[in-house]
């Protein structure tokens, strides 16, 4: 089967890293982050049918239905092999909420090939379940954003934009940053983000994230409402594994506090580079 294009910009020199974005924006996301991460062989990707790159092959043969937590687990397997024959191997991954997901999945399916795993916001299952005191979206919410992108896309999109940045000391300007930055691609097809938002109401990696062995950051927003602080303590703990809170910040701590943010991931890149 054809690979699919798939854009990834390089930038920079160094250990290789992969960075991930999460749902309905691009790799523009990150422009924020280039000039902390320039030490670096940094591989920005647009995730299939997002920014410029094309919808796989599997998302194009069935994105159309509703489906089960089977298929959307094989979108992003489909998703992290993709990206895998693009990038060096030995890459740390490092993944924001939906991207968060992907690179948690390449970490556990390629323990040999991903070195390390940093995750933003991000969830090994998205949504909440209230009976096993799990935190996350509301099904209902999600419901609604599906519903609502069949009929209004972009006006979906950024009010999920505004959403993320709910809660921070600065979310007008951040949503204002993070619009900004995510218009200056074309905006995903109907159908991409609608898959994309079956992958945050199916995925279930809670069973998973033990077979992760490398070492792995989990950088957290205490006011984010998305992915709540709370789900912190619901995770398998280890030595290999270290949580950073940002206090302030929402969803997106890399917009809203980007100098603290810069310091703690590019402390810790140096570390697990520094101990290879």
């Amino acid at each position: 089967m054809k690979q699919p294009y798939l854009h990834i910009e390089q930038k920079g020199q160094g250990q290789p890293i992969v960075v991930l974005h999460g749902w309905g924006v691009n790799n523009q996301i990150f422009a924020p982050l280039q000039q902390a991460l320039a030490n670096y062989s940094a591989h920005y990707v647009d995730l299939p049918g997002f920014g410029d790159s094309q919808p796989s092959d599997i998302t194009k043969i069935e994105s159309t239905t509703e489906q089960t937590g089977d298929f959307c687990l094989a979108v992003v397997d489909d998703w992290v092999d993709s990206i895998m024959n693009h990038v060096p191997q030995g890459a740390i991954w490092i993944g924001w909420s939906l991207g968060g997901l992907v690179a948690t999945r390449a970490a556990q399916k390629y323990p040999q090939q991903v070195s390390a795993l940093a995750t933003i916001a991000s969830s090994p299952f998205f949504v909440a379940e209230p009976e096993k005191s799990w935190p996350g979206i509301a099904p209902k919410i999600l419901e609604q954003f599906v519903h609502q992108l069949q009929q209004h896309p972009k006006r979906t999109i950024e009010r999920f934009l505004a959403i993320q940045a709910m809660g921070s000391d600065s979310a007008k300007q951040d949503i204002k940053v993070i619009k900004q930055l995510v218009l200056e691609k074309p905006l995903p097809k109907p159908e991409v983000l609608g898959l994309g938002l079956q992958l945050l109401q199916h995925v279930n990696l809670k069973g998973l994230t033990s077979e992760i062995k490398q070492p792995w950051l989990r950088l957290w927003g205490r006011k984010d409402t998305l992915v709540p602080l709370q789900l912190s303590s619901q995770l398998y703990q280890a030595d290999h594994i270290q949580d950073i809170v940002f206090e302030n910040a929402s969803h997106a701590p890399f917009i809203s506090h980007a100098e603290e943010f810069n310091t703690a991931l590019c402390h810790w890149l140096n570390m697990v580079v520094n101990k290879h």
